[in-house]
């Protein structure tokens, strides 16, 4: 018996339905698992995140207890990385610590974001006087040192966390929308945007669906930089007087709090060191790998 062959068309041939586009988790986790370097500084950075939740189970010290009997003391069973000047545990602040860094780290780096992602992208779209305007206003910005113009923020409206948001803001906005801006400008001529605009969506809309959701990646390996950066700021700030106020546990108020004595025990300057450089490392692969798996030039982009 011959077997007739079922003509095309019929319903024993249909087509399979085209497979669901990837979600943006599934992307993320292809492009970590495929990067090597944003595998192992998102790791680190995970690793200092849990640390600073779970420190109040970590150790049973109190950070900011003065104990002038246990002053100045070396490693020991005790305290595993000694004492300060003050007899206060020296890894208790250390773990306490990373709240301080990491929390008021990522709020100052989210709202330069926000910020300098809607700037940047109006930016783009706009184009015309805004454009230029807003280009020799971020020149005349960005002209200013940025520790000079945080110093002045700092002097003039006093320290505290939403403080030193606000001078991180008035420092790092300028450069992130230069970046974004450089990024949105591929996107603002595509043809969804064209077509955006021929439905007669107004010029909101058009940044809040159709340009954001399409420079992601450059967003995601900005925020990834730039908080590097951020940590590094803070610190310094602490470090200078200008950031936390004592008794508070930052790592770069314990280290000018014990430099005059870190031949006596040194611990007590280089353990914040190691924490606060291990935290920027972690920062600094993660954003070179999602850079490299994604394609994001960041010189190209205007950074």
């Amino acid at each position: 018996m011959t077997t007739l062959d079922t003509p095309p068309g019929t319903p024993g041939d249909a087509p399979e339905a085209p497979a669901a586009p990837p979600s943006a988790t599934a992307r993320a986790w292809r492009t970590v698992r495929s990067s090597r370097a944003a595998a192992v500084g998102l790791a680190i950075v995970a690793v200092h995140v849990l640390i600073a939740l779970l420190a109040p189970l970590l150790t049973t010290y109190d950070p900011i207890a003065n104990n002038a009997d246990q002053a100045l003391l070396g490693p020991s069973w005790s305290h595993w990385a000694g004492t300060d000047q003050y007899g206060r545990d020296v890894l208790a602040r250390v773990l306490y610590g990373g709240r301080y860094a990491i929390g008021v780290s990522v709020a100052a780096t989210l709202i330069t974001l926000l910020i300098g992602t809607v700037v940047g992208c109006a930016a783009a779209l706009r184009g015309g006087w805004f454009d230029d305007v807003l280009g020799r206003v971020l020149d005349a910005v960005l002209s200013i040192p940025s520790v000079l113009a945080l110093l002045v923020v700092v002097t003039a409206l006093g320290t505290g966390p939403s403080v030193i948001v606000l001078a991180i803001a008035v420092v790092y906005v300028p450069q992130v929308v230069r970046v974004v801006r450089g990024a949105a400008l591929a996107v603002a001529p595509a043809d969804y945007v064209t077509a955006a605009r021929a439905r007669g969506e107004g010029t909101w809309a058009i940044l809040r669906r159709e340009i954001p959701p399409n420079i992601t990646d450059v967003v995601c390996v900005e925020f990834a930089m730039r908080a590097s950066w951020v940590v590094l700021l803070i610190s310094s700030l602490s470090f200078l007087g200008f950031g936390a106020d004592p008794p508070t546990p930052d790592w770069g108020l314990m280290v000018a709090e014990n430099r005059t004595a870190i031949t006596v025990v040194p611990m007590a300057s280089l353990a914040p060191i190691i924490a606060l450089a291990t935290l920027v490392v972690g920062l600094n692969l993660a954003a070179d790998g999602l850079s490299k798996a994604w394609g994001v030039d960041r010189i190209r982009e205007g950074s």
